[in-house]
């Protein structure tokens, strides 16, 4: 528990963060928690998601603005990175609800008495996650930035942390326990559960690939799309305004560290592959002596004895740019 003094503390040093979400930080510390567990966990799948590509969500890991405006420009990447961000909060709050970590919140309360589904009646019971106040304090806490300046970039990352939050919200599933006569399932008890975050992130990724550049229609109330020939984005998709740029060298205001020193596969013709990872720059060849854990046997009863193993790899990392490449790009 942190005390109120204690709370007004921490949370006036949290950089970045706007009147609203401050006062949120001071009535809610516990929930400040789980928004930054929700923090870790959505910056560890963002760079899961793009491991294999030039932008690797590393950026995101040195910034502590983390509820800022993370990136400046208005590209493809910012628009995962706001739903991701938005769903992760979502998703830290709603687990920390069930696994009553917090006083104000519990399992939802509107899942009781009997119901339907396609295999017949079940009772509710159990803990279902609370995913609706999870999605209120996620809404009112991340959009608070955005609400506070009516601009273009505003609307675009509004319209993308809404795509996070329900993303979560789209992947709750169905758990039931049968009772009855040998576990028949004569009578069933059955509540609502989030799934793997995993799943969320699958899902956002597949989003950003068909993600839609828009402009803002003349009102300056939403968007039309960018390109007569595509169609409207609804409103589970995500939007962005500007283009990528290539993420080759480091660009602060785009969100890239470059790909110098990156891990590449040379025989990979992907996006993981060195020609594409390294921008033709080339790549270095270091030979790398690495022990694993081999010919594993396992014993009666208990137990599993493997030898240590020493192989030697290649590794490939992409050379650095050029000075005077580098110095046009900072």
């Amino acid at each position: 528990y942190i005390g109120a003094l204690g709370a007004r503390v921490i949370c006036d040093n949290i950089p970045g963060l706007v009147n609203k979400q401050r006062q949120l930080c001071q009535r809610y510390p516990d929930i400040m928690q789980s928004v930054g567990e929700g923090a870790k966990e959505w910056i560890r799948e963002c760079q899961h998601q793009f491991r294999h590509h030039r932008w690797n969500c590393s950026t995101l890991d040195r910034d502590h603005t983390v509820f800022g405006r993370v990136m400046l420009r208005s590209s493809r990447e910012a628009a995962f990175v706001y739903a991701i961000s938005s769903a992760g909060v979502v998703y830290a709050i709603t687990r920390a609800c069930s696994q009553g970590d917090l006083k104000v919140c519990s399992c939802d309360p509107l899942k009781r008495g009997r119901s339907r589904d396609e295999r017949g009646e079940f009772d509710w019971g159990g803990c279902s996650d609370n995913i609706n106040y999870g999605i209120r304090f996620a809404k009112a806490f991340v959009d608070a930035k955005e609400k506070k300046v009516k601009d273009a970039r505003a609307l675009m990352n509004l319209h993308n942390n809404r795509c996070g939050r329900m993303a979560v919200k789209r992947f709750l599933k169905l758990e039931c326990k049968c009772h009855g006569v040998s576990g028949s399932c004569t009578l069933r008890t059955c509540w609502l559960a989030m799934s793997d975050f995993r799943k969320t992130g699958d899902y956002l990724r597949k989003k950003y690939n068909g993600a839609i550049q828009v402009t803002m229609n003349q009102d300056g109330t939403g968007f039309t799309v960018a390109n007569k020939n595509f169609r409207k984005p609804t409103k589970t998709d995500l939007v962005y305004f500007e283009n990528s740029p290539d993420y080759c060298v480091m660009d602060k205001s785009a969100g890239s560290l470059g790909t110098a020193g990156r891990v590449c596969n040379k025989v990979s013709r992907g996006t993981d592959g060195c020609e594409v990872m390294c921008c033709g720059r080339g790549y270095d060849t270091t030979r790398v002596t690495r022990v694993t854990k081999c010919e594993c046997k396992f014993h009666w009863c208990c137990a599993v004895r493997c030898k240590e193993c020493e192989d030697t790899v290649d590794v490939h990392t992409c050379k650095a740019p050029k000075r005077a490449e580098w110095l046009d790009q900072t």
